[in-house]
């Protein structure tokens, strides 16, 4: 599928010139912050607006690569190859979709720096789109590590008292995970002579090559999901970054491993991939139970979502590496739901931080007798996250579960206590800060949300039941090129059985 423009490069680089423009911006008194502000939101809105072209043209049917452009870039190795198949077509929408909700979300909020605030959230986006639409190893290492620099920026400028601890923590732990992956890319190179990505899926990498390949890609993206126990990074960056920056850390930042581990780690290192899966398993299973004990223990509301996080990440590798439909299109649309349920779930803290200026829980309760309307926002992401039938959380998991239980029983049912878990801890909170008596002081006079947090919210409750009765528009678009994915990967197992290439599984 291609159009007569160039959408992918108009989509990927309309937030740069948005960024472009604030940056043209001069002084900084209110009519100069307030047009940074619209500038902004209008730049988010018309590039989520364009994107949405992606999803209308996307031919369902095929397991291509669709709205393709190549350039030449580098002495003729390296290209500026770009195009979405169905898969990261919608990790790009979700990114767009989100991005306008963070401006909004930022715009009583944030009151120093706004300008410089604005241009980081929009080269951020650049650089979240281009990670997924990239289609050349050089030019996705690019993208991703570059993604590191503004969301440094954003937690370390504009977070809370620890941020400059958070930040370099944050920086740190990625960093050295994604310095494995560029020697990996190196050695890809040098065996395969290209770094074009759909010319590496169809190159077979020796047996032996394939192991260190697969373990240096794995440094990178276990950090980045964050997979146990590479996770501690996480907390530290939710609980300092403002309400906006854990929108996106945990609405797409996390989000990258796992797309690595589909584009990356399973089809062009199937053999290793077989051979370390139920590695993946048991750090799943971990991920999924000790985590979900962490986060009963929280006293810090933006701790205890960052955790349940990790354990439904934990999920998601899970269900990718049982190599199923069910498990593979579970843990995509897992990946989905997360980004919409656990970035609507900081918003909601963001709410009332906005309005107490803490993240205690004990410091709430009782807020369903002055803020309703947020009682029931609350609610209906928390019950998504507890995984309730009807809501996008429980689809995915449910997958994920069924997918690992057609390949283990014991990881299956291992697995499925960190539902009972997450409902443990998830229940607790929302008892703990929504019903009960209202006796604080500070909290007699607190408002219920206002309209511009109501239109964030709105969509958000909208597509949470929405994709929880009605997922096909996720999975349709994603079929076609989970079967290719999948297909290939036991084509591979079988001509390297044939071959005589010991199998683990």
């Amino acid at each position: 599928m291609s159009l007569d423009w160039p959408i992918i490069s108009a989509v990927t680089f309309l937030p740069l010139l948005g960024a472009l423009f604030i940056f043209g911006i001069r002084g900084n008194d209110e009519i100069a912050v307030r047009n940074a502000r619209y500038v902004a939101l209008w730049t988010t809105v018309i590039t989520f607006l364009v994107s949405l072209f992606l999803w209308f043209e996307f031919d369902a049917s095929s397991a291509q690569f669709q709205f393709v452009e190549k350039h030449d870039w580098l002495s003729g190795t390296i290209s500026y190859h770009v195009g979405v198949d169905g898969i990261s077509m919608l990790f790009v929408i979700l990114t767009t979709f989100l991005m306008p909700l963070c401006i909004l979300a930022s715009w009583e909020a944030i009151t120093e720096r706004v300008k410089e605030y604005m241009i980081a959230f929009l080269v951020l986006e650049t650089l979240m789109i281009g990670v997924f639409c990239a289609l050349d190893l050089v030019v996705f290492y690019l993208f991703f590590e570059g993604g590191l620099i503004p969301m440094f920026l954003i937690i370390g400028v504009w977070g809370g008292a620890r941020r400059v601890y958070a930040s370099f923590k944050f920086f740190l732990y990625t960093l050295l995970g994604s310095v494995l992956m560029l020697l990996a890319i190196m050695a890809m190179y040098w065996d395969a002579g290209t770094t074009d990505i759909p010319t590496l899926l169809a190159h077979t990498f020796p047996a032996t090559m394939q192991s260190w390949l697969w373990f240096a890609f794995l440094a990178s993206f276990a950090v980045k999901m964050p997979m146990w126990p590479v996770h501690t990074w996480l907390p530290d960056a939710h609980v300092e970054a403002p309400t906006a920056g854990s929108v996106i850390l945990a609405g797409i930042l996390l989000k990258m491993g796992g797309y690595g581990f589909l584009r990356f780690s399973i089809p062009m290192f199937p053999l290793a991939t077989d051979q370390f899966a139920p590695l993946i398993f048991a750090l799943s299973v971990i991920a999924i139970i000790y985590t979900s004990l962490v986060a009963l223990a929280q006293e810090d509301v933006k701790k205890l979502i960052a955790y349940s996080s990790v354990a439904h990440m934990g999920f998601v590798t899970m269900g990718l590496f049982t190599l199923t439909a069910q498990g593979v299109q579970g843990g995509i649309f897992q990946m989905l739901s997360h980004g919409i349920v656990s970035a609507a779930l900081f918003l909601c803290v963001g709410v009332v931080y906005d309005r107490m200026h803490t993240r205690e829980i004990a410091a709430y309760g009782g807020l369903v007798e002055r803020m309703p309307i947020y009682a029931f926002c609350f609610m209906v992401f928390t019950l998504a996250n507890v995984g309730l039938p009807g809501t996008s959380g429980f689809v995915g998991e449910f997958l994920t579960l069924v997918g690992a239980f057609r390949v283990n029983t014991w990881v299956a049912f291992l697995a499925t206590t960190g539902v009972v878990l997450s409902a443990a801890y998830a229940l607790w909170l929302y008892r703990r800060m929504i019903f009960g008596k209202l006796e604080k002081p500070s909290l007699q006079a607190i408002a219920d949300m206002n309209p511009r947090e109501i239109a964030i919210m709105a969509p958000l409750v909208i597509l949470t039941i929405l994709f929880g009765f009605y997922p096909m528009p996720v999975l349709d678009v994603t079929a076609q090129s989970v079967e290719a994915l999948i297909s290939n990967y036991q084509s591979a197992l079988a001509a390297a059985e044939q071959a005589g290439v010991a199998l683990a599984r």
